[in-house]
């Protein structure tokens, strides 16, 4: 089951990718980062992040949302890069003084560079959402990864690791601590000076209940510049819990527009 859907949300991003080269318009763990908008230099880069989104799921709402992300390089390894990033997100929105959607994540990840584009990360990870039943969702992940093509417009990268996963719910719900399996597949496509399309595949899976308690992530998305150090971000996410918490849906999408200040 888990093996057809890994491969219908390949199928259905095919598309994306073949719309993405004609309109040619404008660097994940969202369990690593959703995905850097700003690429790690020497230089600290920062971006700021605000717009509206469109989710379905356990919410169905329009709501404002704002991300802030930072990466950069380090000498590290044997004078290898050392990459450290740092992103965070919030999504709010509100209905006659009443609250339908509130989430904040954070995520926190250095990748460091080893040999013949091998690479290791280490990473943290924080969700609160408690229209998903979440009080507390983190994870604290270990793994490699390798940077399998590049040619300087393609760039196809793979990461596979194991993490320690804390599981806190807003009801009743008894708290959860297990370790897990996760692996990451990201594609981008450099479209021409300004723009960039990016894919990324992600899955989960609980030790304790391989077959069964596991999650999906899709993320596919634009990025490009409208003027200098401003940029706009298209992105689509689906997240496929195959376990959810008690009571709640298995499937969440966002559709995310969002104006950025890079500096």
């Amino acid at each position: 089951m888990k093996k057809s859907v890994m491969l219908l949300l390949s199928v259905l991003l095919l598309p994306i990718a073949v719309v993405g080269d004609e309109v040619k318009v404008s660097d994940v763990e969202s369990e690593f980062s959703i995905y850097k908008v700003i690429k790690a230099t020497k230089e600290l880069k920062q971006s700021i992040n605000i717009g509206f989104s469109n989710l379905t799921g356990n919410t169905e709402t329009m709501n404002l949302n704002g991300k802030y992300t930072m990466a950069v390089n380090r000498s590290g390894y044997k004078d290898r890069p050392l990459e450290i990033m740092f992103d965070a997100s919030a999504f709010v929105s509100e209905n006659n003084d009443v609250k339908d959607n509130e989430e904040y994540s954070a995520n926190f990840a250095l990748e460091q560079s080893i040999v013949d584009k091998w690479l290791t990360y280490a990473s943290i990870h924080w969700l609160r959402n408690k229209f998903k039943n979440y009080d507390n969702k983190s994870s604290f992940a270990v793994g490699l990864g390798k940077e399998i093509y590049n040619d300087g417009q393609h760039k196809f990268k793979a990461r596979a690791g194991f993490a320690y996963n804390v599981q806190q719910f807003t009801n009743d719900q008894p708290d959860e601590e297990f370790m897990s399996f996760n692996q990451y597949m990201e594609y981008t496509n450099k479209l021409n000076k300004i723009s960039d399309l990016y894919v990324k595949l992600g899955a989960f899976e609980n030790f304790e209940d391989f077959s069964n308690d596991y999650e999906l992530l899709v993320v596919a998305g634009f990025n490009f510049a409208v003027a200098q150090d401003i940029s706009l971000i298209l992105e689509a996410e689906l997240n496929y819990d195959n376990l959810p918490p008690v009571g709640f849906e298995k499937t969440d999408t966002k559709t995310i527009v969002r104006v950025g200040y890079n500096f």
